[in-house]
């Protein structure tokens, strides 16, 4: 393998602002540390934290690096001190703490996972985020089990278009909400059983009369705001919310009687500053039982969208504007 260069491209976050902070830059190769691996970057995933990052509301956690971008997928070129898993030369995508929106970027060994068969780059990078995510909170946290039914807001988002397809993969009933007829198809098309036009329709109504009264075992929520206090009543006996956003607010006035006279769970979580072993077991338990079903056809990242790394304003003036569904992706030549 070729010597690396001194330098990689990137793209920064020039101050805090609209899309257009982000930069082209210039910037030295990171060095892998003790149990990281270096990965010459073919794309990266564009998430809604790094559109908060370019804001200044989502700070990088001590010792990540200052550019935006969660998930990778590429080639292993270098390895550091105590790293035995991958070798040069190895495909993998990554969930990363930061620096994705680079040529080249560093990721714990075991943070990565290899490309499933049948799949390139542009969709590799589309899955750690994502997967990474509806596991740890729908599987684990929420421990959605059999024979429940998922409730995902935001179906038409690229965790969303994931949690459909994942529960859908492992026999769950689910339902979804999005904001045009046109996301409610591709939700439907996805899996969801029935999708909710959060614009024209009472979500809380569908999902009652579609399950006899019942409710949804398990909400995931990206939204907040007003929708907890609709959520709860939307929930069956012992149902549990998983909250792992705020787009409408993070602040909310409950009456919690209901929660405890059904046993009903609120709870939520962030992945980014969690330690290493818990994302570790994480994606252990993802390259055991979700990348089978990958492979499988079962479950595939949607792509609404690829751009190239200089494009990268470009890429996020989309992701705010909501016109798409599922996932978008950076491109490195």
């Amino acid at each position: 393998m070729s010597p690396l260069p001194a330098t990689m491209r990137a793209v920064g976050i020039a101050r805090p602002g609209p899309p257009e902070v982000l930069v082209p830059a210039q910037r030295p190769i990171p060095a892998p540390g003790r149990g990281e691996v270096l990965i010459r970057v073919a794309a990266a995933g564009v998430n809604r934290p790094d559109v908060l990052q370019r804001k200044g509301l989502y700070p990088p956690p001590p010792g990540a690096s200052d550019i935006p971008g969660l998930e990778v997928a590429g080639e292993v070129v270098a390895a550091g001190e105590g790293a035995a898993r991958w070798q040069a030369g190895d495909r993998v995508c990554a969930l990363v703490t930061g620096g994705g929106y680079a040529e080249y970027a560093t990721a714990h060994e075991s943070h990565c996972l290899p490309f499933p068969a049948g799949l390139g780059a542009v969709e590799a990078a589309a899955l750690p985020e994502t997967c990474f995510t509806v596991w740890s909170n729908v599987f684990e946290r929420a421990a959605l089990g059999p024979g429940e039914t998922l409730l995902v807001q935001g179906g038409a988002s690229g965790i969303g278009t994931t949690a459909i397809q994942m529960a859908r993969a492992f026999g769950h009933r689910v339902f979804a909400t999005a904001g045009t007829p046109e996301k409610c198809a591709a939700c439907e098309r996805l899996g969801a059983e029935r999708a909710v036009n959060y614009r024209s329709e009472d979500f809380v109504a569908v999902v009652k009369a579609a399950t006899g009264g019942r409710g949804a075992d398990v909400i995931l929520d990206m939204v907040g705001g007003d929708y907890v206090a609709r959520e709860l009543q939307a929930l069956a006996d012992d149902g549990r919310l998983v909250l792992i956003a705020f787009l409408g607010g993070s602040r909310v006035s409950l009456d919690l009687m209901p929660l405890m006279l059904r046993r009903l769970t609120i709870t939520g979580s962030t992945l980014r500053a969690r330690p290493v072993e818990v994302k570790a077991r994480i994606a252990a338990a993802l390259g055991e039982k979700v990348w089978p079903l990958i492979e499988a056809g079962a479950i595939r990242p949607a792509i609404h969208a690829t751009f190239p790394l200089a494009d990268a304003a470009r890429a996020h003036a989309l992701m705010e504007s909501g016109g798409h569904i599922g996932k978008i992706v950076l491109t490195v030549p």
